[in-house]
């Protein structure tokens, strides 16, 4: 075989190896994908850190999406869209109060937006608030249409984690239920300066489309559920996930909850 008995054990200690650090890395990355099924591969690989160490695993960053890939676990982005902006109204539009606004704590800024759930039985609808300082989720509801009570139901659900609101912004598309006489007024009475993004702008809210992109790309909030009741314990549990476990790049790497606290 033109082979030295020395190379030959040394191949067969290299597939041991690789075999050992595959099954290992399996054990380490289904729990995490279990819980975050589209969690990326830079994050997992962050969040790897620490076992990898504990288990003497050298496994670089390039050699685990490379590992990843073998075993078909590299997440595919997806792409869809339904709209759900309703911006042609009587009611009153407010300036865009966030451009070039400069974050230094929680509670200065709340990012809103409506996303689509897909449901056997036609759509239903989430309403979110993020906090754009620690990326938190405070406030969300799920309701069967795009009136108002929805969004209602999530501002209140975001008041409730302050205590003091005065010096805080909320930002928003131009859609109805924003600009509603209810909404701003609830707004107005707790002290909250209301901004509003430019007409068919996206880019001018864009960190709530990605909130709503992480969900439903990374905690498959884009499947079809049988009815509104199974999405809203999807939901639910979605983003405790997200606010308690997943990681940031735009926070350096910490949870929502973790920065919210810090």
């Amino acid at each position: 075989m033109h082979r030295s008995r020395q190379s030959y054990y040394k191949a067969i200690s290299r597939k041991e190896k690789g075999t050992y650090e595959s099954v290992s890395l399996m054990k380490l990355v289904q729990p995490i994908r279990q819980v975050m099924p589209r969690l990326g591969g830079r994050k997992l690989h962050f969040m790897l850190q620490h076992s990898l160490e504990e288990q003497a695993l050298k496994i670089g960053r390039d050699r685990f999406f490379r590992w990843l890939k073998d075993h078909d676990l590299l997440v595919r982005p997806k792409r869809s869209y339904v709209h759900t902006t309703q911006s042609s109204h009587r009611f009153r539009i407010y300036n865009n109060l966030a451009v070039g606004f400069i974050l230094n704590r929680p509670n200065q800024l709340w990012v809103s937006d409506i996303t689509y759930l897909r449901t056997l039985n036609g759509f239903c609808y989430l309403a979110l608030i993020t906090d754009a300082f620690s990326r938190k989720i405070v406030g969300y509801d799920v309701s069967n249409n795009l009136e108002l009570d929805g969004c209602m139901r999530a501002l209140n659900m975001a008041l409730q984690t302050v205590s003091n609101s005065s010096d805080l912004i909320h930002h928003s598309d131009r859609g109805f239920q924003y600009c509603s006489n209810p909404y701003t007024a609830l707004l107005k009475s707790k002290g909250i300066q209301i901004s509003m993004a430019a007409k068919g702008n996206c880019y001018e809210n864009a960190l709530a489309e990605r909130v709503n992109g992480i969900l439903k790309d990374e905690f498959h909030l884009d499947i079809t559920f049988r009815n509104a009741e199974q999405a809203k314990s999807t939901v639910h549990q979605s983003i405790y996930i997200y606010n308690q476990h997943r990681p940031h790049w735009s926070i350096n790497l910490k949870t929502p909850n973790e920065k919210h606290a810090a």
